[in-house]
């Protein structure tokens, strides 16, 4: 029986180095030739890939911006932002003076347990301090920070300091690894549909629109196409962004996560179509 330990991945990737890469081009060019040779998955080659794309990116690439921001204003009443928090389902959110460019500080939803306890609560003592960083901030550096400081999320500010939205470590970090789901996310495979608060549908973009046009009683066409995320895209042109809102014969699709490689959910609502008026 052998023994021998199983070559490292730096071992087998070393084996392919007749010559030193000279740049990106090359070294990219060799980690695809260690794929196609089984020396490496999909799953590390993508993640590779990912990481080297993020220190060529800034903030404002993944950013959710401004128009898109889940706010708790500082005098809203407390009832308000709890039911505000629970239907967000968000972890973190900025709190607001005046408008959207006075971020006095930065609310963790698992600090209002203090005030489902019963016990005194004071939305302002309970804040912890925002982080501001510019739009042209690179990814990599922003990780580098994020890991150094402990924070999950910063405010981004444009040349004139005013917010332009915000970003948090699980946007970077998709980038690299791609969509981390957490709790909020869908539990099971089959679990693509599912009805939210508001009366809207939050699909997986990898939903197959067999079984979205049998959810939703409607006929795409599935001949091009296999997945409502394809369809989003086909209508587009593009790759959509965070927060784009597309009109689909008969509903409004907002996309809630994307980055940009591939889209990942999905905000579905129907719109009424108006009566042909009458002729006459």
């Amino acid at each position: 029986m052998d023994s021998s330990p199983r070559p490292s991945l730096l071992d087998r990737l070393s084996s392919l180095l007749s010559k030193e890469p000279e740049d990106r081009d090359e070294l990219l060019a060799l980690l695809h030739s260690a794929y196609e040779r089984s020396l490496i998955d999909g799953d590390a080659l993508s993640i590779i890939e990912g990481a080297l794309q993020v220190s060529d990116m800034q903030v404002r690439d993944v950013m959710i911006p401004r128009a898109q921001m889940d706010i708790v204003h500082v005098v809203d009443p407390m009832e308000e932002i709890v039911n505000f928090a629970v239907e967000t389902a968000h972890s973190r959110f900025p709190v607001v003076g005046e408008n959207k460019d006075d971020v006095i500080g930065i609310l963790l939803a698992k600090d209002l347990l203090r005030y489902f306890a019963g016990k005194e609560f004071d939305l302002r003592d309970m804040l912890r301090p925002a982080v501001f960083v510019p739009e042209s901030k690179r990814l990599n550096v922003l990780l580098r920070e994020f890991r150094i400081s402990r924070n999950h999320m910063a405010i981004v500010v444009d040349e004139y300091g005013g917010v332009s939205g915000l970003v948090t470590i699980e946007d970077v970090l998709e980038q690299i690894v791609g969509d981390i789901e957490d709790e909020y996310d869908f539990d099971e495979a089959e679990d693509n549909i599912r009805l939210d608060q508001a009366g809207r549908y939050r699909v997986k973009a990898t939903t197959e629109i067999e079984d979205f046009n049998e959810a939703f009683g409607c006929s795409f066409s599935d001949e091009e196409v296999d997945t409502v995320g394809g369809l989003v895209i086909r209508q587009l042109g593009r790759l959509p962004k965070r927060g784009e809102i597309i009109p689909l014969e008969g509903f409004k699709v907002q996309v809630l996560r994307a980055d940009s490689r591939r889209v990942h959910t999905l905000l579905v609502e129907k719109v009424a179509v108006a009566p042909p008026v009458a002729g006459g």
